[in-house]
């Protein structure tokens, strides 16, 4: 089960109210769940924990200066 306690924001929110972002948890050790910080109430997604993992690989390959 997934607590107030278990959901994290990204690191990158930056400052102010950091609502603008996205938060994550593990929903178990197969799954990650993810949600809208500005509608914690909604519902969240969830993904496997491998799809979830080549989708943060994919921003942060995309993030790599073109040298």
């Amino acid at each position: 089960m997934i607590t107030r306690g278990n959901w994290r924001k990204s690191s990158h929110s930056g400052s102010g109210d950091g609502n603008a972002c996205v938060e994550i948890a593990e929903a178990d050790d197969t799954r990650i769940a993810i949600r809208d910080s500005k509608y914690p109430a909604r519902a969240a997604l969830s993904v496997s924990a491998p799809v979830f993992a080549a989708f943060v690989g994919a921003l942060k390959e995309q993030q790599r200066p073109l040298v």
